[in-house]
């Protein structure tokens, strides 16, 4: 999947309603990443149904000898199989998206931890002369574990390309260095926190954070790591395999020369089916981590730019309600 995923928002979402999606996704085939994978063995299950169109037609024309038989069967089998066949392509189906869902709900706990840490590191760290630049350094490794744990996770990311502007030079070439690149970056939280000038309740407090850290890689390495069972796989994949290369051989005396179409529209309608289940199996390309990252960097950054001007209206409502004056004159303290 090489195309980056996008996040939705309320003009895209009207768009995609649209009474005129079918349309436009019927045009847009050509362009469809599921369809184009499944040219070779659609165009291979459709040359065999030609084969066998052309050879039960000669046998038919008695252009062969007399002792060549129409390959023909009965229908029974697949009446009795096709049930079979749907329940495995929707528990396939069923079990990749469990996996999707799952791989979604860990990101949405690594963004929400993320944009919360650092909410706490803005508020709870003084601005004071030694630990501002530690602050500063700690606020930039926060940003950068999302990136780097998506990097880990996606196979042909360029984490120096995605980190070069969030790091420092030495920083990263450290974390490049690395076996365990996010694991490296929490390691370089950890020891930030330890640098700071703080209370231990709040340092405590702050550490306890970097747990949804751990718990993310630990959900994403699982989803990268262990597969559906691939005995089930292969399973779908040799059931439908054996399934429409015999389809012409039921279909021909009830169809004739419509068995070619008929195996066409077939393969690639079912093989479709267990293609998305594939896809999405690793959910973490179907996922928009790419905007996901961009825009925690964005919330990120504008709480620390907004951060003394908050301060300061705040400070001054407070100043002027201190100040309000009482009915007979007399200011309030």
């Amino acid at each position: 999947m090489q195309q980056n995923r996008a996040l939705y928002n309320h003009e895209k979402w009207v768009h995609h309603r649209s009474s005129l999606r079918h349309l436009r996704h019927l045009l847009s085939s050509l362009q469809s990443r599921v369809i184009l994978s499944l040219v070779p063995p659609v165009l291979a299950f459709t040359s065999v149904a030609i084969v066998v169109a052309l050879y039960n037609t000669a046998v038919d024309l008695h252009w062969f000898p007399g002792f060549f038989p129409v390959l023909r069967a009965s229908s029974l089998p697949y009446q009795l199989t096709a049930p079979a066949l749907a329940l495995l392509l929707v528990f396939r189906t069923e079990a990749s998206y469990s996996r999707y869902e799952e791989g979604r709900k860990a990101w949405t706990k690594v963004i929400a931890g993320t944009n919360d840490f650092a909410r706490q590191v803005i508020a709870g760290v003084d601005n004071s002369a030694d630990d501002q630049s530690i602050k500063a350094a700690l606020l930039q490794y926060i940003m950068a574990f999302p990136v780097a744990l998506k990097c880990h996770v996606m196979y042909g990311s360029d984490i120096g390309r995605d980190l070069q502007n969030l790091l420092e030079v030495d920083d990263l070439a450290l974390i490049l260095n690395s076996k365990h690149r996010p694991r490296c970056i929490i390691e370089f939280i950890s020891q930030s926190l330890q640098l700071l000038n703080l209370e231990e309740s709040k340092r405590t407090m702050l550490e306890s954070k970097i747990s949804c850290f751990h718990e993310g890689i630990g959900v994403c390495e699982q989803l990268m790591g262990i597969p559906i069972p691939l005995s089930y796989t292969r399973l779908t994949s040799r059931f439908l395999v054996l399934w429409h290369l015999t389809l012409p051989i039921i279909l021909w005396d009830d169809c004739h020369w419509i068995v070619v179409p008929a195996t066409f529209i077939s393969a690639a309608s079912l093989f479709c089916i267990e293609e998305v289940g594939v896809l999405i199996e690793e959910p973490f390309p179907m996922l928009a981590l790419d905007e996901l990252c961009i825009v925690m960097q964005n919330n990120i950054k504008e709480a620390i730019a907004t951060k003394k001007d908050i301060q300061a209206m705040l400070k001054g409502k407070r100043k002027r309600h201190s100040y309000k004056h009482s009915p007979n004159g007399c200011p309030n303290t």
